[in-house]
């Protein structure tokens, strides 16, 4: 018995445990259900990932491939197995719940083993299949170079910013568009572990746009292989599954030429993928506008020093002897700061130590050849890409700019009437069409780099390598581009072997010629273009050298010492469209020029000529005659100027003549009803006599003109940004006069010393007038009795609302000289002006002037943008309402005082302008304190005396070290009171 017990002990724990497995499975039947299902799922959604993920890699690894097979199948036919098991547990019984459920758990182990192996399967494939976030790209840096720096800077701060997803980067050929986004790449790859993209792509896209050969060098990055017989469409596709599983992206690219569609490329947008970026290079702003860019930055060339170092680099040690140093420096300024011709140029001239192969090399640079093959191959050719992407009428206006002289900045106007005078514009179109397409071209020069913004406002000009491009076009070219440029050059004799038959245009301009050489006739017989301005030295032009050339069309003496034009009947010029004779301060009398029967335009500002031109009213199609400046000017036959049936404008601006109307001029001479028969007149700018009688009569044609100059009285021009229809009264009684019919199409009105204004706006005010086009207003030397419209507002306010009539509801500046005001408020409540609109007040020498608003009329100017005062000796502050709090200017830009010696304050304190952006405060000894705080962030410049600068007192302190890079200390000089003032001006 003691033998047996050990033995059913056992069987009895071995009945206990199998009794206790079979009800502990029976109880967790629901639960390894469950489990399963989970694990099925997992395994199933494994599967498919890692067939797609890694489909590409597989098929260029074949042990991979294999194994991934096996995976696949066991992995199908546990799936397979364990569904199997899951649908025949609905049919079983609770008695078979036990063995069913020990089966489950069979199956789960290997659904998990085989889920682990996948796993590490999948992250062995993913670490051989990962890209480089960032590849490098070859090539120099240019961080060390200040411009670039900048621009390298403004990249990065578009790439952070939310509000930018693509940016374009824009500029010439050879400017160094490539090297730029180049080591920007290059950056972003040293900063690995803190750039924000997953991965940056790098594409060069060039001029011969295949979308296939981009889309291939997107697929590399993106390890998505890419096969011959593929459709851009199905290629796209994957491309887009590959950058949508991508965190954030960073496409850069290259050298784009034509606006291209990222959605072929299969790019995804920014609302599908908002932390990715786009940059773009091109030579062209219209494409980055086209691909609708958020941030255009443009790459400019080098400034000076950057320059020389970057020639240094690439000449070598001898740039370092003293007797080649300056010329490699003259050199180097010759490549104007591009850094292709830079390069190019001081390869080519490394290890040169010969002085005099520099400065031959030195001569042939500033006189535009190409004196190396490399130029023409490395520098033209790259530059003759942008210019062949321009249509044909473009290529000529753009060859047309190449005649003047290197760094001249061109006037837009005087361009686009080179090329109307050359036919390229439309010539049934009027001046204002003709000048819109003009412009139109301008700007799409520009867009392609191959002009930029002149020195002053409204002129362009050509990089000096772009010139020297175009220069060799027309040097090089066998078709009609043939042209002869010598201009700015300090000639001073030109031989008779330079002109030929080929020739199309010829510019001497700007030189110091005394003479001109006789040609044989007609030797320049296709020349269409003849420049001869500015040669300050030239007294003659021989008939015989200007029968040579019969085609003319443009014919510029401008600036010239001639005395005489030549007989026109002689020169035969049948075809000249142009004629400018432009400042020839000699020049008293021309011939008649009946002859010339196609001439449109006479350009004769500056002359002395005494009388009106003759035979101009013989030529159907003049259309334009600039007599302005014209000082010696006495005469115009009557009937003349009303025969001038296709005049477009007519310019005489400050010129001696002054026109009458009909009945108060002298026998014989022209009236102004002469011009209202001038049915295509455009443009006008004439100087009237003081006549009531004139302003009192309504002038009817004056509606059809698009801009005029009126000016009534003694001469008298201040220039504002809006006299594109200027009216000015001198020297009159303005209360005898009627002449709200005339504001009624003014956009610019000035007042100087005349009288009766406080009555004029009185009138206007009963007769309840707005002007709407009126937007700036200028009154001088003036006494307003404002004290006499006090009963007229009231008046007027009695029978109205209290909204009271806005005589200039959209008035924008206001100048206000030598006015008797103790406020400007006064102005504001008594004229019934709210200057809702006001953007620009300029106040000098204002006697009386104590305070800009005052407490009593106090109203707000809520969109003032600029306030200079000056001279005003009583002013004290700029407004009484101190009890405010909110900023009383809140949009202000730029202000400034001069010569206020009791100017106290400016605003409360502890008040700040927030955007406030240029301050100039001189000769105003009492203002310690400006409205400035060191949250004032638009702050570009503060000009004053060091001595007042340094005694302002701040309410905050760290304002003062935030705005101290800013300020720009004058010299200091004796202040100036308004009557001496009075007397400078």
């Amino acid at each position: 018995m003691e033998c047996l017990a050990p033995v059913i002990g056992e069987t009895l724990r071995l009945m206990y445990v199998s009794t206790f497995s079979r009800v502990a499975n029976a109880i967790n039947f629901k639960s390894n259900v469950e489990a399963l299902n989970d694990s099925i799922e997992r395994l199933t959604e494994l599967k498919g990932n890692m067939s797609e993920d890694h489909e590409t890699l597989l098929t260029k690894d074949k042990p991979l491939r294999l194994k991934l097979m096996r995976w696949q199948r066991d992995a199908e036919e546990v799936i397979s197995k364990a569904r199997l098991k899951l649908e025949e547990r609905v049919s079983c019984g609770m008695s078979l719940r036990s063995r069913m459920s020990r089966k489950l758990v069979k199956i789960l182990d290997e659904v998990k083993m085989l889920e682990k192996d996948g796993i590490e399967f999948v992250d062995m494939l993913s670490v051989e299949s990962t890209p480089e976030r960032v590849e490098h790209v070859p090539g120099v840096s240019v961080v060390h170079q200040t411009m670039a720096s900048n621009m390298l800077a403004k990249i990065r701060d578009g790439l952070i910013s939310h509000k930018t997803q693509k940016i374009g980067v824009w500029g010439m050929g050879g400017v160094g568009k490539t090297t730029l986004v180049r080591t920007l790449n290059n950056k972003l790859r040293e900063e690995a572990a803190t750039q924000p993209f997953g991965l940056v792509i790098f594409v060069i896209v060039s001029k011969e746009f295949d979308p296939k050969g981009v889309q291939k060098q997107i697929a590399e990055r993106l390890d998505i292989d890419t096969q011959m017989e593929e459709s851009e469409e199905k290629l796209a596709r994957r491309i887009y599954v590959g950058l949508m599983k991508e965190r954030n992206f960073l496409l850069i690219l290259d050298d784009v030429w034509k606006p291209i569609d990222l959605d072929l490329l299969g790019i995804p947008r920014r609302e599908e993928n908002k932390g990715s970026k786009v940059i773009l290079t091109s030579r062209f702003l219209e494409v980055c506008r086209s691909m609708r860019t958020d941030l255009d930055v443009r790459v400019d060339c080098l400034l000076e020093q950057d320059a020389w170092e970057l020639f240094c680099k690439n000449a070598g040690d001898v740039v370092k002897s003293d007797h080649v140093r300056p010329i490699a420096k003259a050199v180097s300024l010759e490549c104007g700061g591009l850094p292709l011709a830079i390069i190019t140029v001081g390869t080519a001239m490394r290890g040169k130590k010969n002085v005099k192969l520099w400065n031959h090399v030195l001569s042939k640079l500033s006189k535009s050849v190409p004196w190396i093959k490399s130029i023409e191959e490395k520098i033209f050719q790259p530059l003759k890409l942008s210019y062949d992407f321009l249509e044909g009428k473009a290529k000529f206006c753009f060859l047309l700019c190449a005649l003047f002289p290197e760094d001249y900045s061109i006037e837009v106007t005087e361009l686009v009437r080179y090329w109307m005078a050359e036919g390229f514009m439309e010539e049934q179109c009027s001046q204002e069409e003709s000048m819109n397409e003009g412009i139109a071209i301008v700007e799409s020069l520009k867009d392609y780099c191959l002009l930029e913004d002149g020195a002053r406002r409204n002129t362009v000009k050509m990089h000096d390598v772009v010139r020297d491009f175009a220069i060799w076009i027309m040097s090089s070219s066998q078709d009609d581009c043939h042209s002869l440029v010598m201009s700015g050059t300090g000639l001073q004799e030109i031989r008779q072997d330079k002109f030929a038959p080929s020739l199309w245009r010829v510019s001497l301009m700007n030189n110091k010629l005394e003479s001109l050489p006789d040609l044989a006739e007609e030797s320049c017989v296709k020349a269409s273009t003849l420049l001869l301005q500015g040669n300050s030295l030239l007294k003659e032009v021989p008939i015989g050298f200007l029968q040579a050339f019969p085609a003319l069309r443009i014919l510029n003496l401008s600036g010239t010492r001639i005395k005489s034009f030549p007989s026109c009947s002689l020169l035969r010029l049948f075809s000249l469209h142009s004629l400018f004779l432009r400042e020839c301060f000699n020049l008293v009398e021309l011939p008649s020029l009946e002859t010339f029967a196609k001439l449109e335009l006479l350009d004769l500002c500056g002359t002395h000529i005494h009388e009106f031109p003759r035979g101009l009213e013989e030529l159907k199609s003049f259309r334009h005659l600039d007599l302005s400046r014209t000082l010696h000017l006495e005469s115009i036959p009557a009937r003349v100027v009303s025969r001038l049936s296709s005049l477009e404008t007519l310019d005489m601006t400050s010129s001696h003549y002054r026109w009458s109307v009909q009945g108060e001029t002298r026998k014989g001479e022209a009236t102004v009803e002469e011009i209202g028969c001038l049915q295509r007149l455009r443009v006008l700018s004439i100087r009237l006599h003081s006549s009531p009688f004139l302003l009192n009569k309504r002038n009817t044609w004056i509606k059809r003109l698009k801009k005029f100059q009126l000016v009534v009285g003694s001469r008298y021009i201040l220039r504002t940004r809006y006299d594109k229809r200027r009216l000015t009264i001198s020297h009159l009684n303005v209360s005898q006069v009627s002449i709200g019919w005339l504001l009624a199409y003014t956009t610019s009105l000035a007042l100087n010393h005349c009288k009766g204004i406080e009555a004029m706006m009185k009138k206007l005010v009963i007769d309840n007038r707005s002007f709407k086009n009126l937007k700036s207003l200028t009154i001088e030397n003036a006494f307003i009795n404002t004290n006499s419209w006090v009963e007229m507002v009231s008046t007027k306010t009695s029978k109205q609302s209290s909204d009271m009539l806005d005589l200039l509801p959209n008035l924008e500046e206001l100048h206000l000289r030598r006015v008797d005001l103790e406020t400007f408020s006064e102005l504001q409540t008594h004229l019934g002006l709210r200057l809702e609109t006001l953007k620009i007040i300029e106040i000098t020498m204002c006697r009386k002037l104590r305070t800009l608003l005052g407490k009593r009329n106090f109203l707000t100017i809520p969109k003032l943008e600029e306030i200079e005062i000056s001279y005003c000796d009583l002013l004290q502050n700029l407004h009484e309402a101190l009890l405010n709090h909110e900023p009383f200017l809140p949009n202000l830009r730029v202000l400034k005082l001069r010569n206020l010696p009791k100017l106290v304050s400016i605003c409360n304190w502890g008040e700040a302008w927030e955007c406030l952006e240029q301050v100039e405060v001189i000769h105003c000894y009492q203002l310690n304190c400006l409205p400035i705080s060191s949250t004032c962030g638009r702050i570009k410049k503060i000009k004053g005396e060091l001595s007042w600068w340094e005694r302002l007192e701040w309410d905050d302190p760290s304002a003062l070290t935030t705005v101290q890079p800013f300020f720009h200390p004058v010299r200091e000089v004796p202040l100036l009171i308004a009557d001496a003032a009075t007397q400078m001006l």
